[in-house]
């Protein structure tokens, strides 16, 4: 479901799929072949989120903030996450079940683990790989992790396509 509230309306790319069972309110832009999936909730209603271009929001997933929100390209959030964080960079992966408070910053390219909490205005750096509650750096990302990070965006990029094919019902 795709709302307006007051005078913002949902900015979506027409390449994007947004579930029929996602809902999708308020000053929201969601960039070239991005997807939500069931379940999934992206609410604008105390500031701005700024979703960028092949990004996926899986099932069951919360994005909101009390202040503006912005997602990079390419970025994967996985399932049953909760992200009220300030930015996430480019082709970062919030694993599943990750929380991120108000304020938070993850740097390009970060992996950041399932189950994984991060306290209020955590700044993480590009490249890190976080684990536990709460979230600390472990150490930088290597290679076998970059590789499955752009593993989990391509298939979501090519699912995006593929339910695209079908029709979206919004």
């Amino acid at each position: 479901m795709i709302r307006s509230l007051g005078d913002a309306t949902p900015k979506i790319h027409p390449t994007a799929f947004i579930s029929e069972f996602a809902y999708v309110i308020g000053d929201v832009e969601i960039g070239e072949g991005s997807s939500v999936w069931p379940g999934a909730v992206v609410r604008a209603d105390m500031g701005k989120i700024v979703i960028g271009k092949h990004t996926n929001i899986q099932d069951n997933s919360a994005v909101h903030g009390d202040a503006d929100v912005e997602i990079g390209d390419y970025v994967t959030i996985g399932h049953k996450v909760l992200c009220h964080a300030k930015n996430v960079g480019n082709r970062a992966v919030i694993g599943n079940g990750a929380t991120l408070n108000d304020g938070v910053e993850i740097g390009e390219y970060s992996l950041i683990a399932s189950g994984t909490m991060l306290v209020d205005d955590v700044k993480i750096p590009p490249r890190s790989l976080v684990v536990g509650s709460p979230g600390k750096v472990l150490r930088e990302v290597g290679e076998r992790h970059l590789a499955k990070m752009k593993w989990y965006c391509d298939v979501y990029m090519e699912k995006t396509e593929k339910y695209k094919a079908q029709g979206n019902l919004e």
